[in-house]
């Protein structure tokens, strides 16, 4: 890892509230990229509209809040020590299935156009459980420059409890976990479950962490997850420290101490929170468009100055209303590696932001090609209803397009099926992603009897094509 002061000693804030209540592919086609007010029937979002209003602006604005570190350290303490990623990995003890041993319906949900060079699928009882929900993807190119964290290659993949299935725990709902990658051998990926979990008790014992983790950023030594929205909360991220991860002892359903130690609902690791960045105008609102915005997806930006985390808004199904997509700068502090860069009093304020009518954004991604004067903009749109394939837009401020397929080249539904965040993978050119197709049953969003679950990756330069 290259990036300077990881062991430098963290600042202290304020305490953090309460309990956080496969086998490389041939690529077989770039992907033909066009104007998409050239087809009929197109629904172009057209460019994004800047949004320059201090007041607009004003509702994107955060504040930052730290854990004690002696709140850390007593936890870290009585749990035995930390142990890194590498001993995660090597526990791994679920193998994903590459792409020829995916199921039909599995296979079924990568993209027409550009065409998947790399496709997962999960461990069977994963691949087809209703208890969990995938919904959120980093990885170590995220992580440093150098692909890599330590001498390994990891992907993160954030999973979220199905709150909406009947007949599971209330204590369940909200829960968040993460799938650690052993991503080092590209023929035999394997992983294993990490409980996110926040302090309690001056660290004498820890609670769950209650996220729909829709995005998430693993940046330095930090890893960045979005929040359970809702109208009682107001924060918006979590922070996760990558050299804090512990282990549970006592496998039991219970969360935090036990008799004989400490437990994490069956998972042997847990990562607990080291703080959160609330909205600093209070909770968000996915119904009001004059409100401060629900996050739904974050993904990391190397191509700012400074490295930026960029984030989209989520809205309720049917709405129509353009919805924002915005940026934050990283701290380039020594002492602050992998948070965002704040004043002196705790604010973070959106150093960019846009409007774009491309509704229903999934993900979100931020990346700008060498010699350009600005960013493109990639926003991932889901189909309102069941099954189908999504569309991802490349915008800037004079243009929305996309990739076409179909017969005569006419859809630009080419993306895959419900794909959630993205990711791009800098040293390898890739841009990750996973699918988790739902249907619309009485209003809300359920998966379907079988879910459709990969995890792949697309080069960034065949969703480019010849577009220059």
């Amino acid at each position: 890892m290259t990036y300077r002061g990881r062991h430098r000693r963290r600042k202290k804030g304020r305490v953090l509230r309460g309990a956080l209540s496969g086998t490389a592919l041939a690529l077989t086609a770039a992907a033909t990229i066009i104007t998409t007010s050239q087809a009929a029937g197109s629904d172009n979002p057209g460019p994004l509209k800047p949004l320059t209003s201090s007041s607009e602006i004003a509702k994107l604005r955060l504040h930052e809040n730290l854990v004690p570190e002696s709140t850390l350290d007593t936890l870290q303490s009585g749990m035995g020590g930390a142990v890194g990623v590498r001993d995660v990995l090597r526990s791994a003890d679920r193998p994903m299935r590459d792409r020829t041993g995916c199921r039909a319906g599995e296979s079924a949900a990568l993209p027409v156009e550009p065409a998947a060079t790399r496709a997962y699928c999960w461990d069977s009882e994963d691949a087809t459980t209703q208890k969990w929900l995938p919904r959120s993807v980093t990885t170590s190119g995220d992580a440093d420059n150098d692909g890599e964290w330590g001498a390994d290659r990891v992907i993160l993949a954030g999973w979220t409890h199905n709150d909406r299935k009947a007949g599971e725990p209330a204590d369940d709902k909200g829960l968040a976990r993460v799938a650690f990658i052993d991503a080092n051998d590209p023929d035999d990926l394997r992983y294993r479950w990490v409980l996110l979990v926040a302090p309690l008790a001056g660290g004498k014992d820890f609670g769950a962490v209650r996220s729909h983790i829709g995005g998430m950023v693993w940046y330095q030594d930090k890893l960045i997850v979005t929040a359970k929205n809702g109208a009682a909360h107001d924060d918006a991220l979590f922070v996760f420290d990558m050299n804090r991860i512990l282990r549970a002892g006592v496998d039991s359903r219970e969360i935090g101490k036990v008799d004989g130690g400490y437990a994490a609902r069956g998972h042997q690791y847990v990562l607990p929170a080291i703080g959160s960045y609330r909205l600093a105008g209070g909770a968000c609102s996915t119904r009001d468009d004059n409100a401060r915005p629900c996050f739904a997806s974050i993904s990391l930006d190397r191509t700012s100055a400074p490295d930026s985390l960029v984030a989209n808004e989520w809205f309720s199904p049917g709405r129509t209303e353009p919805a924002r997509v915005w940026r934050y700068h990283f701290s380039t502090a020594s002492d602050r590696t992998g948070l965002l860069a704040r004043d002196a009093r705790g604010r973070v304020d959106a150093d960019e932001a846009y409007e774009t009518e491309a509704v229903g954004l999934r993900g979100v991604l931020s990346h700008r090609p060498g010699g350009a004067d600005e960013a493109d903009w990639y926003t991932g749109h889901a189909p309102g209803g069941s099954g189908g394939h999504g569309t991802l837009w490349r915008q800037d401020e004079s243009a929305a397009k996309a990739a076409q397929c179909g017969s005569g080249g006419t859809s630009y539904a080419c993306w895959g099926q419900h794909t959630r965040s993205l990711s791009y993978w800098r040293e390898t050119g890739e841009l990750w992603t996973l699918t988790e197709r739902a249907a619309n049953k009485d209003g809300g969003w359920e998966p379907p009897a079988v879910p459709e679950r990969v995890l792949y990756a697309v080069p960034l330069s065949a969703v480019d094509g010849s577009v220059q």
